[in-house]
């Protein structure tokens, strides 16, 4: 039988003619490669500045700590969370010395539910970070509505995400800043990677400091941040702030400039596949997909089994039997993971359709192509041991 696994090769030759190319230059830190992806990427997704790093958690770190170093968020303040989320949407927050504040999530959309948001603002919330799960687009309008009611903060975690759209515009330049990875099995495979966007050039010159250990180096001569010395010799190890070695490699950027040109056509072939799946789901029993808001993206394919616990320990024991590869929805709900006792954080009431997520979600893959054959495969796996509960 056909493996269904969970992501796909979207590579050819031209990106490993682009590593040998940085291999033949002799230059594999970060360096023109790098400058030329961010460029083409920044263009791509219609943000003025993006930063490439290692990864998309060091993107979200990246983005948390321009904030604070900036002084746009202080020690203390308080970020909204969806219940439901990677645990690199949380760290970065943490580790700035930031408080969580956990909203329980839409059981249909798995993003956070729109409609406790506002209810959930305290006298300490200076910002809310939606993330774009499995692809799909958050409630933007209500979402903004909020944040400029509330003098709120819009961070917008989309490494999930690349290519989704709301109202028709691209997920990640919704808030002050926008996240994304670009690891192996994500819509762009540059192997490990991560990109954070903005359009304020002053977070801009921060991201740049902060990626690479807090020095002066890579900012331009006219930085927002800090007035350069003439002594190019000085500028070499000047540290300014706090900072980290999040920097990409040449061959990561240099994959990247090859699939960003693939983007358009990965993208819709995987709304296809979308499509197709959610036709043939509708014959299973027992079993709910992720409803999808505007234009998602389509990372994979959620689903949440029934009500019984025992349903998904089977469904998971009969995909797994039939070379179908299985995934929590990333992390369930965060908070009944045990690193939270290292995190400072609330949470506004009940997170009762993260719970149902945490107990009964599953997602499968979604290919860069035609996967019909492997959704036709799930589908009957999928029947076989639900259509006669």
């Amino acid at each position: 039988m056909k493996k269904y696994k969970l992501s796909d090769n979207t590579w050819s030759y031209k990106e490993i003619e682009a590593i040998n190319r940085v291999i033949k230059s002799d230059r594999f830190t970060m360096g023109k490669e790098v400058k030329e992806y961010e460029k083409q990427f920044a263009e791509k997704i219609g943000s003025k500045y993006a930063v490439m790093s290692n990864s998309g958690s060091s993107a979200n770190l990246l983005a948390i700590g321009a904030l604070v170093y900036s002084g746009k968020l202080l020690s203390g303040d308080e970020v909204i969370v969806p219940a439901v989320s990677w645990s690199t949407t949380y760290f970065p927050v943490a580790q700035h010395n930031l408080k969580l504040r956990f909203v329980d999530i839409d059981a249909d959309t798995y993003n956070i539910d729109v409609t406790k948001v506002e209810s959930a603002i305290t006298d300490r919330t200076k910002a809310i970070l939606s993330v774009n799960l499995l692809g799909n687009p958050n409630e933007y309008k209500e979402i903004l509505q909020i944040c400029k009611k509330h003098n709120l903060i819009l961070i917008e975690d989309s490494c999930e995400s690349l290519g989704g759209k709301y109202k028709d515009k691209l997920l990640g330049t919704f808030g002050l800043l926008g996240t994304y990875s670009t690891f192996y099995s994500h819509h762009l495979c540059t192997m490990e990677g991560g990109v954070t966007v903005t359009n304020d050039e002053e977070l801009y010159h921060y991201l740049l400091c902060i990626r690479a250990h807090g020095w002066t180096r890579n900012l331009p001569n006219d930085s927002k941040i800090y007035s350069k010395n003439n002594d190019d010799f000085y500028e070499q190890f000047n540290f300014i702030m706090p900072g980290y070695n999040l920097r990409p490699l040449e061959m990561e950027a240099a994959i990247g400039i090859e699939q960003l040109k693939k983007l358009d056509k990965i993208i819709e072939q995987r709304k296809k596949n979308a499509r197709y799946f959610l036709k043939r789901i509708r014959e299973v029993n027992n079993i709910k997909p992720q409803m999808e808001i505007e234009e998602s993206s389509w990372f994979g394919f959620g689903m949440v089994i029934g009500e019984n616990l025992d349903l998904r320990k089977c469904v998971v024991e009969a995909l797994k039997k039939n070379d179908i590869e299985v995934r929590p929805i990333v992390a369930g709900n965060f908070t009944k993971n045990f690193a939270v006792k290292y995190l400072d954080y609330t949470i506004y009431k009940k997170l009762t359709n993260a719970d149902i997520i945490h107990h009964n979600g599953l997602f499968v893959g979604n290919h860069s192509k035609n996967i019909r054959e492997e959704i036709d495969i799930l589908i009957n796996v999928l029947k076989g041991v639900l259509n006669d509960r």
